[in-house]
C-alpha cells in the first residue's frame, strides 16, 4: 500500500475508534502522531533495507508483529511518560493499520506466503531487495489495489477535511518549530 493511502486507513481507523469508543473526532496532536504511526514501519524498514542496506527486505523489521509491537509498545511508553496518552494511542493505531494495509492484497487474493513479512525473523523475507522509493513511483501502474488505495485515500482526505483537517495547524506549528507541548494533546 502506498504511504498516502496508509495514512487514509489510519485516519478511518482511528475515527471509527474514536467514535465507537467516545463519540468524539479526531483532534490536533493526535492526527499528527496517528499520520506518523501510519508511515513508521516504512520510514524504518524501506531505509534500513533500501538506502542503508542492513535489512533483507523493505517488510522485515517494523512490519513484522513482533518486532512492531515492541517498536509500537516503546514509542506508545515514552508519549505516555511525556503526558501524551492520546497521541501514544492514535500512533499505535495508525501503526497496526499500517499491517492490515500491507496484509490486504494477500489476504483478498488468498495469497497467504506473502504474508511472512508479519513473522520476521521467524520466517525468512521472500528475497532480498535493494530499490528505492524512485524506482517504485516509476512503476506504479493502474492495478486494482492500487486504484482500492486511491479512492480510500479519497474517501479519507474527504473526511479529513468534513472534520476540519485536524492536526494540519499542529503540524505546521512542529515544522516551523512554533510546536506545542505534549499536553496540548487534546483541543
Amino acid at each position: 500500500m502506498w504511504p498516502w493511502a496508509h495514512a487514509a486507513l489510519g485516519y478511518l481507523a482511528y475515527t471509527l475508534y474514536l467514535r465507537g469508543r467516545f463519540s468524539e473526532r479526531p483532534v490536533g496532536l493526535p492526527v499528527v502522531a496517528l499520520g506518523f504511526g501510519t508511515q513508521l514501519p516504512d520510514l524504518i524498514d524501506k531505509t534500513l533495507a533500501w538506502y542503508v542496506g542492513v535489512l533483507p527486505y523493505g517488510r522485515s523489521l517494523a512490519h513484522s508483529l513482533l518486532t512492531g509491537t515492541v517498536i509500537m509498545l516503546a514509542v506508545v511508553a515514552v508519549l505516555r511518560l511525556r503526558g501524551a496518552e492520546t497521541s501514544g494511542t492514535a500512533l499505535a493505531i495508525g501503526y497496526a493499520s499500517h499491517f492490515f494495509g500491507d496484509a490486504f492484497g494477500s489476504l483478498v487474493s488468498l495469497s497467504f506466503g506473502d504474508l511472512v513479512f508479519l513473522a520476521w525473523p521467524l520466517a525468512p523475507s521472500p528475497s532480498t531487495e535493494t530499490v528505492g522509493i524512485l524506482t517504485h513511483l516509476r512503476d506504479i501502474e493502474g492495478s486494482p489495489l492500487f486504484l482500492f488505495g486511491l479512492g480510500l485515500t479519497v474517501v479519507g482526505l474527504g473526511l479529513w477535511y468534513r472534520h476540519g483537517l485536524p492536526g494540519l495547524r499542529e503540524l505546521v506549528g512542529l515544522l516551523t518549530s512554533e510546536g506545542r507541548s505534549p499536553e496540548s494533546d487534546v483541543e
